[in-house]
């Protein structure tokens, strides 16, 4: 690959009665080779350097860098100006993470004739800076003498975060599972040692706090099971005929039963409801949780607010008929500045417990419907979710 960019898309300028690359079609140099260069791919892909998201750098069998794209300017801060027509070691000094020299070390040009290149790795630009670099070495036939060495440079901010996503979600869970199980574990210890001291009213409260707090065990490691699917991708949708609006009512009761008044809760089903199949137990979950939500953060009365929405046209489709339902109270609501951010992982709305991942969950859930979900500020001020589910038949039951 004779391809030399600065990371601007000038064209180069070629010598009279020199044949361009690519051929002679007199086209721009591109990322991709024409087919008479070794190890090229075919040529007409129209694929520049500069349109690739990682970084590029690309020396050829002398070890002078002939391409240095935009992105590779851009993760190492280096001017292309700089690099093209230096060697490798020079243009890009990595050092591996024990302060090494990364090229030193690796020698693509010697060492073993049967190397095909350098997995990723992490390794360090000049300043401490990490990077992650894949290498891969070019030769015209097996064993026979590096061609090109062509450098594939990514930035490390994405996998960061995941990092620090993962690190976030495991010192919750530790924290989460601390308190319960500290819980059962002293209660069950004196019941065991002093069994005969406690009367039936005492060993029955402490019972029963273990029994509560092995169901909070339960629900967390059940939102971890949620979040490990809906992350994968692997979240199983069992699609049967549900009642939206009996369902709202049964969780209505459920907190009535545990203590709200009958009247904070106010419940309007707005015209027939076009039958809706989905699954049943990951609706309720879905309302259990924003139902919760509402009386746990909100104040006020809490209106849920079931009806038909207007059909989403989906691409080369016919339009999709659609049931939305909307719980909203009269609380503070959210933040403006948080509006982006409820739908993540460890957001909470307040200080009053719970670990964050509930409406992470509820998004993966709806979306796994196919549907949708919002939230805004009520018109009394408080927090406004909204969720819109596709109705109708399953494909295979059609």
């Amino acid at each position: 690959m004779d391809v030399r960019t600065s990371g601007a898309r000038a064209a180069d300028a070629h010598a009279p009665g020199s044949e361009p690359p690519g051929g002679g079609h007199g086209r721009r140099p591109s990322g991709g080779t024409g087919p008479g260069v070794p190890g090229g791919a075919p040529d007409g892909l129209g694929l520049h350097p500069d349109d690739l998201p990682d970084g590029l750098v690309v020396a050829d069998e002398t070890g002078l860098v002939t391409c240095f794209n935009a992105a590779a300017a851009r993760i190492t801060a280096t001017d292309p100006s700089d690099a093209i027509g230096r060697r490798l070691e020079v243009a890009l000094p990595l050092e591996d993470l024990d302060g090494r020299r990364w090229w030193a070390l690796t020698d693509p040009y010697g060492g073993l004739a049967i190397r095909a290149g350098q997995p990723e790795r992490n390794l360090l630009l000049p300043g401490g800076r990490e990077v992650l670099v894949s290498v891969r070495y070019v030769r015209e036939r097996p064993t026979g003498p590096v061609r090109r060495v062509v450098v594939c440079l990514r930035g490390t901010e994405a996998r960061r975060r995941t990092e620090r996503s993962h690190a976030e979600l495991i010192a919750t869970v530790a924290h989460e599972l601390r308190s319960p199980l500290t819980s059962v574990k002293g209660f069950t210890a004196t019941l065991l040692a002093k069994w005969e001291r406690f009367t039936d009213d005492q060993k029955r409260l402490m019972l029963e706090t273990v029994d509560a707090d092995a169901n909070r065990v339960t629900r967390l490691i059940a939102e971890l099971l949620d979040i490990s699917r809906i992350d994968s991708g692997r979240l199983e949708v069992r699609r049967q005929p549900v009642d939206l609006a009996a369902a709202v009512r049964r969780h209505v009761q459920a907190l009535t039963a545990a203590g709200q008044t009958a009247e904070r809760f106010l419940i309007r089903v707005r015209g027939p409801l076009p039958r809706l199949w989905a699954d049943p137990d990951k609706i309720d979950q879905v309302l259990g949780n924003l139902l919760e939500n509402a009386v746990r953060h909100g104040e006020g009365t809490v209106t849920i607010d079931i009806a038909p929405a207007p059909a989403k046209p989906v691409a080369d489709s016919p339009p999709v008929e659609r049931t939305a339902v909307t719980v909203s109270d009269e609380g503070p609501g959210i933040p403006e500045e948080s509006m982006n951010r409820v739908f993540t992982r460890f957001w909470r709305g307040s200080k009053r417990g719970g670990t964050g991942l509930g409406l992470y969950i509820v998004k993966g859930i709806v979306e796994a419907h196919g549907g949708t979900i919002t939230v805004d500020r009520a018109r009394g001020g408080g927090a406004e979710f909204r969720f819109t589910l596709p109705v109708g038949t399953p494909a295979y039951l059609a």
